[in-house]
């Protein structure tokens, strides 16, 4: 009986101490109860090629090159093989060691020896061969502590990878409109350009018959060479994100210096992605950065486990199975069976307040972690609502500009109508030129901005939500 009560206490105790460290817990947020400033109207973004949206064939396949060579998703994924590496190695220390090895000594004895040797034994060969076994107990959770730190590892350069991957996406579609805007730029200062010519050799004819004076005259040559300068820069800014978006791609130097980057002729409006209908706003708690934020937490927490196991007593547990023979042609034979068992424990005693140290260290670590992780899912929510705010405005704005352009379009035609007959000067038709071109140059920016905060609301989503549930996230293990 006393043994029985022995034999409990003594498994009590084990099993107790295998939960040296705190049970993680999400750190409560405070959610919003649905999502402000979603447009009413518009398209679901679709999960993993959410960029399709844009129903650009020539994006889709940018999109896809990048995602296959950039340089930064390469570092990413090697990032992530390395954390799978290093778990596998954790999870390899809860197991027990085996190897083998073979030795082979000769050695020589002194002739003047306090013991008399026969000199035939003064020389000596000596073969081992053994097979090593050593194990350490866990008892109170060290090893499974640091493998699951391990894992959250894993788990958090996973989700960096998956961040590397949205934002790879997004800078590709804000660099392709970038450098579709620039060619729409180009393409409308060289219609300013023409068109401006054009009047100017017809000006010069009549400035020689005397019907306009060299005021007029030299106020057309100022208006042609201020759209003649504006290619230049136009085509280096053009050139230069053209050649950023290459490097996006992962492209070869030889590719970048020589290959072009294609782009669609006709560019239609972007559709505009809304947050479906009943959607929780705990879909952002999906969101990697959000991930690898509490993957971090949660590798802090484990490690407070295993530093607190450090303070209890090791267990190990060792042997060898092998043979030993002075002759190697004896060496398997029965005579030379050596083996032993060993049964170690260490208890630390005095560290100078290391290991309490480093208990106190692992536990700010935590904290730090937990303040990290607020703080990433603050972010989160302001990024959602600013995209959400910035595309609705940008639609807005993007509007407001065409009806501009449209307006002054008309109004230009009707100056050159008005010249014509007659009714106005050059100066005038001057004028209504330069504002069109200013008004399609700010319809073109706008377009760019309104596709790249289309993008920026799905990077601010997490890429999508297509096969979103509505059942609770569940949290990491």
């Amino acid at each position: 009986m006393q043994t029985k009560v022995l034999v409990s206490a003594a498994l009590t105790v084990l099993l107790g101490g295998c939960t040296l460290g705190p049970t993680y817990e999400r750190p409560g947020a405070e959610l919003p109860a649905a999502w402000t400033g979603a447009p009413a109207q518009g398209v679901k973004a679709p999960g993993e090629r959410w960029w399709t949206l844009y129903g650009d064939p020539a994006l889709d396949r940018l999109v896809e090159e990048a995602l296959t060579h950039n340089q930064d998703l390469a570092l990413a994924v090697a990032r992530v093989d390395e954390a799978r590496a290093r778990a596998r190695a954790a999870d390899s220390e809860r197991w027990p060691a085996v190897d083998a090895t073979f030795q082979r000594d000769r050695t020589r004895s002194s002739e003047r020896s306090p013991l008399p040797i026969p000199a035939s034994a003064l020389e000596r060969n000596s073969y081992r061969g053994q097979l090593n076994v050593s194990y350490e107990v866990d008892l109170w959770g060290r090893l499974q502590s640091a493998s699951n730190a391990a894992r959250a590892g894993l788990l958090a350069t996973e989700a960096a990878r998956e961040t590397v991957r949205i934002t790879l996406a997004t800078e590709v579609v804000r660099a392709y409109y970038t450098l579709v805007a620039f060619d729409e730029q180009l393409a409308a200062t060289r219609r300013s350009l023409a068109l401006h010519s054009e009047g100017l050799v017809l000006q010069k004819v009549r400035r020689q018959a005397g019907l306009i004076n060299d005021f007029t005259l030299r106020q057309l040559e100022a208006e042609v060479a201020a759209a003649q300068a504006r290619l230049p820069a136009l085509e280096a800014n053009r050139t230069a994100q053209e050649l950023a978006l290459a490097v996006l791609l992962g492209r070869s130097p030889r590719a970048i210096m020589e290959d072009a980057v294609a782009r669609r002729g006709e560019q239609g409006e972007p559709s505009v992605p809304v947050v479906p209908e009943g959607l929780p706003s705990d879909l952002l708690l999906r969101r990697p950065d959000v991930v690898q934020a509490e993957q971090i937490l949660i590798g802090a927490n484990a490690r407070i486990s295993e530093a607190r196991a450090l303070l209890f007593p090791r267990v190990g547990l060792s042997g060898y199975l092998g043979s030993e023979s002075s002759a190697l042609s004896d060496l398997f034979s029965g005579p030379a069976l050596i083996w032993q068992l060993a049964f170690g424990l260490a208890q630390p005693i005095f560290q100078g307040g290391r290991l309490f140290a480093e208990v106190d260290a692992v536990k700010a670590r935590e904290r730090q972690a937990v303040a990290q992780y607020q703080k990433t899912l603050q972010e989160a929510f302001r990024e959602v609502r600013q995209a959400l705010n910035t595309q609705v405005k940008a639609r807005e704005v993007f509007d407001a500009e065409s009806v501009r352009t449209l307006a002054l379009a008309d109004a230009a035609r009707l100056s050159r109508i008005r010249y014509v007959n007659g009714l106005i000067s050059q100066l005038e038709v001057i004028d209504a030129d330069r504002n069109l071109l200013q008004a399609e140059l700010n319809r073109s920016d706008a377009l760019r901005v309104q596709r790249a905060a289309v993008a920026d609301l799905v990077k601010a989503l997490g890429g999508g939500w297509q096969g979103f549930d509505a059942a609770p996230v569940a949290q990491a293990k």
